[in-house]
């Protein structure tokens, strides 16, 4: 096997696959290839598929219990090597380690969730709904399941999918994005460890070929997806028109309204948590910090104060923030501060041409801070997903919620007030999905469930929870009589009491 190269993982083994296309895998804070991902062709995702498609019968048909004790036994294994795999995801995104630990601590969440499932799963049971007619209910898993995750959380966003999948009784066919691969073979390694059956988990490394050979295939019956919300429409409809269920997580531009009664440092250092927190490069950073007037300079004050004490540079050392994944994302986010700059806006801080504790060839771009954002300007309207943070100012509540509503995103939004009136009010009027009141990154916990409203979510189901339970089975009703010696012969009348 070729060393440094991310193979597929194939019944229960690293697989190289026949294809002769590569991809680089980048040390983000050095700015060096590492590693190359193969990228699959087509005798590779059938072979994935298949191998997927033969392991469902035999689990499907394993017993509850065990598959429990197989999830727990994960667990296990995921809390006692979890700094193994936080090292894999800071070396090739580039997040400091304590924010890739939190990461996997999230994902964990969600399997800790599935070894519930046994409770989850249950079916129902009326005795008599009509005489001597019981009608009940089971959920049965789906098959092949297929997950496509993005590079900004390589191992949290594949745990909000695969455990429950796995736990119900389907099999799983995980594409994680070529950019930082290796943390996904880890995890198949692990479940092999923990004695999951050989097919039931593969991973399939690949580009746009291996999600539409994922879309497009028969044998998969429901996609999960994570990403931008253009790629997102891109996988809902095309997994739809391919008779699929599918679950597709876009975009975000989530807002944090400040009322004039705020506490303003818990404010302040909630903006720099939520904005700068993993380069900006999560779907649920807070990038536009809605100022009611008259707090606006007060709060830029107390931001860019706190501004000047991070330290950016290698994850790996004692840093706040680390380096963007790639260099054309760094660039592209870059990118954003000239387009503020010729639309009128007041660049506060501006992240570019930093000093950082770190190689000088890394992707790095600070912290930017943007006063006087226009509404219209791409700044505002696009999402950057980088460590970019806007500031609108505003005259009242209303105006704030308003603006919020007008956009085309739903993710996450938050609150900022001492106010419970306010409070309230903002959580039934804002059309967003998931709220935080004086919380900035207001992502659910594993029994409650992930996702938003608008172009943030297409389909009808979220991640995680009882959404993600439901989305991975079926239902299947039952109505049963038994003949008794009492039986009174022939009655052509429909059945009533």
């Amino acid at each position: 096997m070729t060393k440094n190269l991310v193979p597929h993982w194939i019944s229960g083994a690293r697989d190289n696959g026949t294809s002769d296309r590569t991809a680089p895998v980048f040390d983000p804070a050095l700015g060096t290839e590492t590693k190359r991902v193969v990228l699959a062709n087509q005798a590779d995702i059938e072979k994935a598929i298949s191998t997927a498609d033969a392991a469902f019968p035999e689990w499907r048909d394993t017993s509850i219990a065990r598959r429990q004790a197989i999830l727990f036994n994960f667990r296990e294994l995921l809390n006692a090597k979890k700094g193994e795999l936080a090292e894999i995801l800071t070396s090739e995104h580039g997040k400091v380690l304590s924010d890739a630990l939190g990461e996997i601590s999230r994902g964990q969440e969600v399997v800790e969730f599935a070894c519930g499932i046994p409770h989850l799963v249950k079916g129902s049971f009326t005795e008599n709904a009509s005489t001597g007619v019981d009608v009940y209910s089971i959920h049965q898993p789906l098959g092949v399941v297929g997950v496509i995750s993005p590079f900004n959380f390589p191992a949290m966003v594949p745990m909000w999918f695969f455990p429950i999948a796995i736990a119900a009784g389907n099999t799983v066919v995980l594409k994680p994005s070529e950019k930082d691969p290796s943390a996904a073979i880890w995890l198949g390694e692990l479940w092999k460890e923990a004695g999951l059956p050989d097919g039931v988990f593969t991973v399939l490394n690949g580009d746009k070929e291996s999600v539409d050979g994922l879309l497009t295939d028969p044998r998969v019956h429901a996609i999960s997806f994570v990403g931008s919300t253009p790629i997102a429409q891109y996988v809902y409809e095309t997994g739809a028109k391919n008779g699929k269920r599918v679950q597709a997580l876009g975009g975000a531009k989530n807002h944090m309204l400040v009322l004039p009664d705020a506490d303003l440092d818990l404010v302040a250092d909630s903006a720099i948590n939520a904005g700068f927190g993993s380069a900006g490069e999560r779907c649920m950073a807070i990038s536009v910090v809605v100022a009611v007037e008259p707090v606006a300079d007060a709060l830029i004050e107390k931001i860019t104060a706190r501004m000047r004490g991070l330290v950016i540079g290698d994850g790996r050392r004692s840093c706040d923030m680390g380096p963007l994944v790639t260099e054309q994302h760094r660039d592209k986010v870059a990118s954003y501060i000239d387009i503020a700059i010729a639309d009128g806006a007041d660049v506060v801080v501006d992240g570019r041409g930093i000093e950082v504790d770190g190689d000088p060839n890394g992707f790095w771009l600070g912290p930017t801070l943007i006063d006087k954002v226009p509404t219209t300007s791409k700044v505002y309207t696009e999402e950057i997903f980088g460590p970019v943070l806007s500031i609108v100012r505003v005259k009242t509540f209303a105006e704030g919620v308003a603006l919020i509503n007008n956009g085309a995103f739903g993710n996450g939004t938050a609150i900022f007030t001492n106010d419970g009136g306010a409070a309230r009010r903002f959580q039934n009027e804002v059309q967003v999905g998931m709220i935080g009141i004086n919380v900035p990154i207001p992502v659910p916990v594993a029994y409650y469930s992930f996702g938003g409203w608008k172009a943030s979510l297409f389909g009808d189901s979220k991640a995680h929870g009882m959404y993600g339970v439901n989305f991975y089975t079926q239902e299947k009703t039952m109505t049963s009589r038994w003949l008794d010696p009492s039986h009174g012969g022939i009655n052509l009348g429909f059945p009533q009491n």
